[in-house]
């Protein structure tokens, strides 16, 4: 039964199973209060909308997120809590799902299996480019995971200019030492730490948390990686789609940017406080808009990625790594002539021998795929292959009913299969075949079997093998799901030589 009024949170442990009590939905106690979740089937429970720190506004906003304050009477935690503030206002997130927008968005959501004891952890980190997104996207439901014996936390962090922006008048106030610019970076190390003190009372272990994310969210994982910040907050990595080559500017670059961004919104000497004031409708606004990530701040990030790989200063962990066939959908119509004039004189014919005699507009679809995703993917295992196990795959897995207008696996459709929510996918599913939902089965339990054990297992498919240079092993997620060893090695070789010419190696 469910146990009200417990004294410590070591009792609270007590309820991580009672799913089934009587009255309006199961409890538990974490370090805040008691919540009040959804009994999702008889084996999940969820709770949703959980503040994993204050609202970020006011003399918080552009400051490191604190410690939610407690509550004293249970709190309902069966919604998802609003998004971050992004482009769009109250708009679609992603594309799939409608919801509230606010600058109160630290909150995070847990599924988890009832009377789980110890159970692995898995933190998912959302993409979109830093800037859109949220948990509630239909297709993050963490249920599949939960039913399959995993803890899955899903987590909000701010976004856009929000999230990562900076400006003398914030440096100037901010305490010694405190991290600075990136916020939204901050916001995921402050839910891992959640995690770290709360989720054995939903029934899993602190110690077995991988962190997993896609696209932005793979981007910020590599970056956790390569830096300290969040040391000791998760065992073990899964990026999707996270590039692994792009190099962070400094803080003074992005104060110039903050700088201008504010002027233009009539404020060329703007205050701490004015800063403060600007409505969200402000910060969404074009000014500030396309030139804000994540920094060199010198505290919390001190180092690229790409360096710290490089050098072998990231943080050793086992990681699935990867990307998928057809990330050039994130190039947009007309970026092929761009892609094809960075070729360098005279190389053309070369680059297109190498590419099996591409023509010009396949040529840029796949020089673009692999510059930015594939080939860095491939650069980072190689360069963990000497420390704890690295897995590398390539998605290309593509419904056969669509292929006619989606001939290649685009950015992110491998999210709808790692988390086994076809159902819930922008695809009608009369589209779908028992097949395509037995792939997304599969893969799905790919990545829970990396949760439990560290290595892939993946039923009816062949052994993913670790990867190294000697065996170079992709496993390809496909509808004949294989393990190539070599697979688009010159191509990858003929990225990894134009990275190293520009200066490679991640050169902050």
């Amino acid at each position: 039964m469910v146990r009200m009024g417990l004294t410590g949170l070591a009792l609270s442990l007590l309820v991580a199973g009672a799913a089934h009590a009587a009255g309006p939905g199961p409890t538990v106690r974490i370090d805040s209060g008691v919540l009040q979740g959804t009994e999702v089937s008889p084996t999940i429970v969820s709770f949703k909308g959980i503040p994993y720190a204050k609202p970020p506004v006011g003399s918080l906003r552009w400051a490191p997120p604190q410690r939610p304050d407690r509550w004293s009477e249970p709190r309902e935690a069966t919604a998802f809590g609003a998004a971050c503030p992004q482009p769009g206002g109250s708009g679609p997130l992603d594309g799939s799902a409608k919801g509230p927008q606010s600058e109160d968005c630290l909150s995070l959501n847990v599924w988890a299996p009832v009377g789980a004891k110890a159970a692995p952890v898995m933190l998912w980190i959302h993409g979109g480019s830093n800037t859109q997104g949220g948990a509630s996207i239909p297709y993050y439901d963490g249920s599949a995971f939960a039913r399959d014996g995993v803890v899955l936390v899903s987590i909000n962090y701010r976004l856009g200019a929000l999230g990562f922006f900076a400006h003398p008048a914030i440096t100037a106030t901010a305490g010694p030492g405190a991290p600075l610019g990136n916020y939204g970076l901050m916001d995921q190390v402050a839910a891992l730490q959640w995690v770290k003190r709360n989720i054995a009372a939903f029934g899993g272990d602190p110690k077995a948390v991988t962190v997993f994310g896609e696209s932005a969210g793979g981007q910020d994982i590599l970056l956790l990686l390569g830096n300290r910040s969040a040391a000791g907050l998760f065992k073990q990595a899964i990026v999707e789609s996270g590039g692994g080559w792009d190099a962070p500017p400094p803080l003074a670059t992005r104060e110039a940017q903050g700088e201008a961004a504010v002027a233009a919104s009539g404020f060329p000497h703007a205050t701490i406080q004015q800063l403060r004031d600007l409505p969200t409708a402000t910060l969404g606004s074009a000014a500030f808009r396309g030139a804000f990530g994540p920094m060199l701040d010198g505290r919390m990030l001190t180092t690229s990625a790409s360096k710290a790989f490089a050098e072998g200063k990231a943080q050793d962990v086992p990681m699935i790594i990867g990307s998928n066939e057809g990330e050039d959908s994130l190039m947009g119509p007309g970026g092929g002539a761009a892609v094809l004039a960075r070729v360098p004189a005279g190389s053309l014919e070369t680059v297109r021998a190498i590419y099996g005699g591409a023509d010009d507009k396949l040529l840029a679809k796949n020089l673009f795929r692999d510059s930015v995703m594939g080939a860095p993917a491939h650069w980072v295992a190689g360069k963990s292959a000497s420390g704890a196990p690295t897995y590398l795959y390539q998605f290309t897995y593509v419904p056969p009913t669509l292929k006619a207008f989606l001939p290649r696996a685009a950015h992110g459709q491998e999210v709808l299969f790692a988390f086994d929510t076809l159902d819930r996918s922008p695809i009608p599913t009369t589209t779908l075949s028992k097949s395509d939902f037995e792939f997304a089965h599969m893969m799905h339990m790919c990545w829970v079997a990396f949760a439990k054990t560290g290595a892939p297992a993946c039923a009816g498919a062949p052994a993913w093998p670790r990867f190294d240079p000697a065996n170079d092993a992709t496993m390809m997620l496909s509808p004949v799901t294989e393990v190539r060893s070599g697979y688009l090695k010159e191509a990858y070789a003929f990225q990894e030589a134009a990275y190293a010419a520009r200066g490679g190696a991640g050169s902050r």
